[in-house]
């Protein structure tokens, strides 16, 4: 029975620091850095905002940028897409607008050439990571900068992300990407908006304190020469954050580059969503060299685990916190483990009834629920037949 109960609060304990603990302790850290360096805190938050950094005037002129945007059968939102792009508030003979059109069987090469793009590429089905890499070599801005074609930039967007270049140990920035929903609250079928803002508010502590363990497609950027083509099944997303600090150099988050997209609407469509993201994450943890601590410093080791490893484990971990609960109900271990047993069967009675009563408590136990199964459903994916380097535009986010 002892170890019955060494398994169950151990689970419960890695679940708890993955999902709540890590984030409280970021947020320690910050502030008693901040007390213990002011100017130092204050420089890192400067950086974060991507705002004028104290004690330097703002440059002449921002560096030559190339925005690449890769697209598959994106006839419907691309002419969209590069007019807010050559919208920005960026210099147009310092701006490249690159569309690097990835096997696509309709008009979108046609409607981004008429929309004013400066280079469209017309590629052979690669995959998103390859028609990218393509477009990188044709750039020539200084930074190289991605987008989706479903992605909209506020004006002042480029600028900010450019800013954090002006620290030359920045090899990495990631922009705010904020997800727009028809509906809200018990309406809204997808909760993902309630994840996503805690999950912006965790990556911020990060950049403050060191570097980012992930990014996200909508908005980022990296310095030209710091580019690195990675395995075309693994995304920029998860792959260039760490191994920019793997090579000495920073990854950050920059809120004040903000752009938005569609939400998937539905729940059903998120965990399909998410799914495919997973069968593109483990590839990344077990062959990539995430998990190899080569060239982590020691606090960004412990970033990993905590934001990455730990996370995508919960399922496994969710997983045998319950057998070992009810092994122990079952041998009589005593009244708190009947109440705990009672805590975990209420959560999946809420999701599983999410689907008849629309309240949003329940709501956000089945996006829980199926947000945390779907790592186990992508490494079942992935060991099962591959991930394909090929992706398809998400149900209802164009």
């Amino acid at each position: 029975m002892l170890a019955l109960e060494i398994v169950f609060w151990l689970c419960v304990a890695l679940i708890l620091w993955t999902q709540l603990g890590y984030a409280l302790a970021l947020a320690l850290l910050a502030r008693l850095l901040a007390r213990a360096h002011p100017a130092r805190a204050l420089a890192r938050a400067g950086d974060a905002e991507g705002g004028e950094r104290a004690g330097r005037a703002p440059a002449a002129a921002p560096p030559s940028m190339s925005l690449i945007v890769a697209a598959h059968d994106e006839q419907g939102v691309i002419a969209a897409k590069v007019q807010n792009a050559l919208e920005l508030d960026y210099p147009r003979e310092r701006l490249q607008l690159i569309v690097a059109c990835d096997g696509c069987t309709d008009a979108t090469a046609e409607r981004a050439r008429q929309a004013g793009a400066d280079l469209v590429l017309e590629l052979p089905r690669g995959g998103k990571i390859r028609a990218q890499d393509a477009a990188v070599a044709r750039a020539g801005g200084e930074i190289v900068a991605f987008s989706d074609a479903n992605a909209q930039w506020e004006r002042g967007a480029a600028r900010a992300l450019i800013e954090a270049f002006a620290d030359p140990r920045v090899g990495y920035a990631c922009g705010q990407v904020r997800f727009v929903q028809a509906a809200t609250g018990a309406a809204a079928g997808n909760q993902e908006g309630v994840y996503w803002r805690y999950e912006l508010a965790v990556r911020a502590l990060e950049s403050r304190l060191s570097s980012i363990t992930a990014g996200n497609g909508a908005i980022y950027a990296t310095r030209r020469e710091a580019y690195i083509v990675v395995d075309p099944v693994m995304g920029h997303d998860l792959s260039l954050p760490f191994n920019m600090v793997k090579r000495g150099l920073r990854a950050v988050y920059v809120p004040g580059a903000r752009a938005s997209e569609k939400m998937v609407p539905s729940l059903g469509g998120e965990f399909a969503r998410k799914r495919r993201m997973m069968s593109h994450t483990w590839p990344i943890l077990v062959r990539g060299g995430m998990l190899s601590p080569r060239g982590y410093p020691p606090g960004y080791a412990l970033m990993i685990i905590s934001h990455r490893l730990l996370r995508y484990c919960t399922p496994a971990l969710h997983a045998l916190a319950l057998a070992a609960n009810v092994a122990l109900v079952a041998a009589g271990a005593g009244s708190l483990y009947t109440v705990t047993l009672a805590l975990q069967l209420a959560l999946l009675a809420g999701a599983a009834l999410a689907g008849a009563v629309r309240v949003r408590p329940l709501l956000i136990a089945r996006y829980y629920v199926l947000s945390t199964a779907s790592p186990a459903a992508g490494l079942w994916d992935w060991l099962r037949h591959g991930t394909p380097a090929a992706w398809e535009a998400a149900e209802g986010t164009r």
